[in-house]
């Protein structure tokens, strides 16, 4: 055989069986600790000192308390079985700390 007409695979065990240039696959894994780490520090640096997550998430709080206010019966009633199911979750239902 030639170098442009590579051997032939050996048989279905063969690693380099069905591929064109009878290569072999070969590990390959990267590890992206380190880029995670200075990513994560580029975002706090440009969310600034000022941020306060506990703030945000009582904004959000008053944002879905808003949402569902002003429901008529029938709505209200929709919102009360879809919280009853779990779909939705309860009015102040603890997600931003006290």
């Amino acid at each position: 055989m030639s170098a442009h007409d590579p051997t032939p695979p050996t048989g279905p065990g063969d690693p380099a069986a069905g591929r064109p240039d009878g290569s072999a696959p070969v590990d390959f894994a990267v590890d992206l600790t380190a880029h995670e780490a200075h990513r994560r520090a580029h975002v706090l640096q440009a969310i600034g000192p000022h941020w306060d997550p506990v703030e945000v998430l009582h904004g959000e709080e008053a944002a879905y308390a808003l949402l569902y206010s002003g429901l008529d019966e029938e709505q209200q009633r929709v919102y009360d079985d879809l919280v009853a199911a779990g779909v939705l979750p309860p009015p102040g239902g603890g997600r931003a700390a006290a």
